[in-house]
């Protein structure tokens, strides 16, 4: 489903070049849910934006259902829902129903598969009573729930959220995981970061592990847990960190 093979994406800041990918190359089959670990910096966002084919890779390539994304970005984009954290991606002018109106218009729905699918979202999130204000006097965690839902407006096949329930309150965070659980029912392919490990441990079946924009580890949770002999994934994160000469994907 998304093959990613010898990346390495360099951005050049004034006189000085930066890497903020190296040589990275691993397989996300259809239907996996790979949670995406690193500390800050680590190049996280970095592989999602060129997944997403907002970036593209320095050397080295990424494929998307078989499309390249350089070479084939619009028909990857059908295919994909991206919501990057702080990034909600909305108009503040608009209303929240009119914001996922024009996101659905996009992707060429029909007006009633848009209602159809906006009710749902709306009852899902428990969006109903804003649904007709502007987005620009909302809380962060209603702008929040409004960018997860204008992601899946179109229904997509593949998923990928960068810290997706930043701002969300207890509640619309369990909301949030219960909607990853039923993607997955659906056999959805999800990729997303975050630094809750008890969120990743309850949603993830497979970790990427990235360290200063090296993969250190992309595999099965489980194997992960019988080769460090501890099932704390955020003892075992912190351990890889500080293992610095070991540092291998599996």
């Amino acid at each position: 489903m998304i093959e990613i093979n010898e990346v390495t994406k360099k951005f050049q800041d004034k006189k000085k070049s930066i890497t903020a990918l190296k040589h990275v190359s691993f397989t996300i089959g259809k239907g996996d849910t790979v949670g995406l670990l690193g500390e800050n910096g680590a190049g996280k966002t970095t592989l999602l934006r060129t997944i997403a084919t907002l970036l593209e890779p320095t050397d080295g390539s990424v494929k998307v259902g078989g499309y390249d994304t350089v070479k084939n970005p619009d028909q990857i984009k059908r295919k994909i829902g991206v919501l990057f954290g702080g990034e909600t991606g909305l108009y503040d002018r608009l209303t929240a129903k009119e914001n996922l109106e024009y996101f659905a218009s996009l992707y060429g729905m029909s007006k009633h598969d848009t209602k159809v699918r906006i009710d749902e979202l709306a009852r899902m999130f428990g969006m109903r009573d804003y649904l007709g204000r502007k987005v620009g006097g909302f809380s962060k965690g209603m702008r929040q729930k409004v960018a997860i839902a204008r992601t899946l407006i179109h229904d997509p096949e593949i998923i990928l959220f960068d810290e997706p329930t930043t701002g969300l309150d207890i509640t619309s965070s369990n909301v949030f995981r219960q909607l990853v659980h039923q993607l997955k029912r659906d056999g959805k392919t999800i990729i997303f970061s975050s630094h809750i490990m008890e969120e990743v441990t309850m949603l993830c079946d497979k970790v990427a592990m990235v360290h200063k924009g090296e993969l250190v580890y992309h595999g099965q949770l489980e194997d992960l847990y019988a080769q460090e002999n501890s099932r704390d994934l955020n003892f075992i994160f912190m351990s890889k960190l500080v293992r610095g000469d070991e540092y291998h994907a599996s």
